[in-house]
């Protein structure tokens, strides 16, 4: 606007507006001088400043400092004291910048968030365990499964009809001796269900020397592995909606699972299968694929713009909740 008033000294304040693509009417607002402010009176029925600043002592004082203003308010009147409305106590403490949550209330404590690395298989698990819908309504079978992170192969599974921490604690024995576990080698990670956080499970894990993590309360991606396994088995197309027993859905699973584990190629490790990683074979699978795309390169090379094809690498790193880097370390990357 300022330019315009400049060019319009010389040009003419209609043709300077032309130029610049500024409406006169806004160049002419900005050349009225601002009108005065107005100061209103004080309302003949507003608290005088000793009147709001006893109002203050009270909303500050031991007895009503963590209350809300209708708690003091019904409280004051309770004992025959009226200093003025709710709304008024509001106002009072938002004009003096106190309009917050005064209430004492519960208060979560900041857990630590799980950092869990694993470089091989079988130096961390996570496991769950997700209901299925049974025959009629209300009725549920529960699927366990413990899931190796790394290579993303089911190392155990159940269907039981119900959860509790000794069939838990059966199945992850059973698991630690078909892989075996040498103590002080693996970290199982889980959420806080009951059976997870049970005595019993926590001190066979004691006896076998296993590291045991949980996720945080109210924090649903801390076992982002064991949630994205039960995706892939309850969006296959043969999972029913209902199973008519107990006995259908440990079929089920036994069909399934030897699939995930060996004819899956899964995405998130390089299309490997969960039983290429977990037993070593990846390296070999992925030189003879890669042979495949040379061959297909040499045949047709026009077709590959930008560069030979190469097959992504196997994973050599998995981790939930990967440490935030630093100011210092992203400096220092830059």
């Amino acid at each position: 606007m300022s330019a315009a008033l400049e060019l319009g000294e010389s040009v003419g304040q209609a043709a300077a507006c032309r130029a610049l693509g500024v409406p006169r009417a806004s160049l002419y607002r900005s050349m009225q001088p601002a009108p005065s402010r107005r100061v209103l009176p004080t309302p003949e029925r507003a608290l005088t400043a000793a009147e709001r600043q006893t109002v203050l002592d009270h909303l500050h004082s031991e007895r009503f400092s963590d209350k809300a203003p209708a708690e003091v308010y019904a409280t004051l009147i309770d004992e025959g004291i009226y200093l003025c409305s709710i709304r008024t106590m509001h106002r009072i403490l938002a004009q003096n910048g106190e309009l917050k949550e005064r209430r004492n209330q519960l208060r979560h404590p900041q857990y630590k968030k799980p950092e869990l690395l694993a470089t091989g298989p079988n130096q961390v698990w996570t496991w769950d365990i997700t209901k299925l819908l049974g025959p009629a309504k209300w009725t549920y079978f529960h699927l366990y499964v413990i899931l190796d992170i790394f290579s993303r192969y089911v190392v155990g599974w159940m269907v039981a009809p119900r959860e509790t921490a000794e069939l838990a604690r059966r199945l992850i024995a059973d698991t630690c001796e078909k892989q075996g576990i040498v103590p002080g080698t693996l970290t199982i990670h889980a959420d806080r269900g009951t059976s997870m956080t049970s005595k019993p499970v926590a001190l066979l894990m004691a006896d076998l020397g296993v590291t045991k993590t949980h996720s945080r309360p109210h924090v649903s991606d801390d076992n982002p592995y064991s949630e994205s396994q039960f995706k892939t088995l309850k969006y296959m197309p043969e999972f029913p909606e209902r199973f008519g027993s107990i006995e259908d859905s440990r079929a089920f699973g036994q069909k399934f699972f030897p699939w995930y584990n060996h004819d899956h190629h899964h995405s998130g490790i390089a299309l490997l299968t969960p039983e290429m990683l977990h037993y070593g074979m990846a390296g070999e699978v992925i030189e003879l694929r890669q042979q495949v795309l040379d061959q297909a390169y040499a045949r047709n090379p026009e077709r590959f713009v930008r560069a030979p094809p190469r097959h992504p690498p196997q994973p050599t790193a998995v981790w939930i909740n990967p440490p935030t880097p630093s100011p210092a370390t992203e400096e220092i990357r830059h």
